[in-house]
């Protein structure tokens, strides 16, 4: 059984900087593309950011492209999402995906129905 747990998440003004981070056990980190999405009260889940198996492509949403950076630690079996100048629309239940991919090469889908395995999330506030 695949588990991902996320972590990082928090309160914090807008402006500021948060790293959430995602640990992943049950199956190697390494046969997977990763992904982040996020989802805020009443709307549907969101791609965040997505990371090959190699570590060498990434994909990000427009929304968050140039503010946040999706990395992979293979030996920690850990994904991070660095967050940087967060403004308030950020604020959301981000959550953590793996996609079991025979592709070393292609990030991850934009797709959440492509990930086979979710976190819990974690929530991240940003205020005024």
């Amino acid at each position: 059984q695949v588990l991902l747990v996320e972590s990082g998440g928090g309160l914090v003004q807008a402006g500021d900087s948060l790293r959430l981070s995602c640990v992943i056990s049950g199956r190697s980190l390494r046969v997977h593309a990763m992904g982040w999405f996020r989802q805020a009260p009443g709307k549907g889940r969101e791609f965040v950011a997505s990371i090959s198996r190699s570590g060498e492509n990434r994909d990000y949403a427009d929304s968050v492209k140039g503010r946040f950076t999706i990395s992979r630690e293979d030996a920690r079996n850990m994904v991070n999402l660095q967050m940087d100048s967060l403004t308030l629309e950020d604020t959301a239940v981000y959550f953590c995906a793996a996609e079991l991919s025979p592709d070393y090469y292609k990030a991850g889908s934009k797709l959440p129905e492509a990930y086979d395995s979710w976190g819990r999330g974690t929530q991240v506030t940003v205020s005024s």
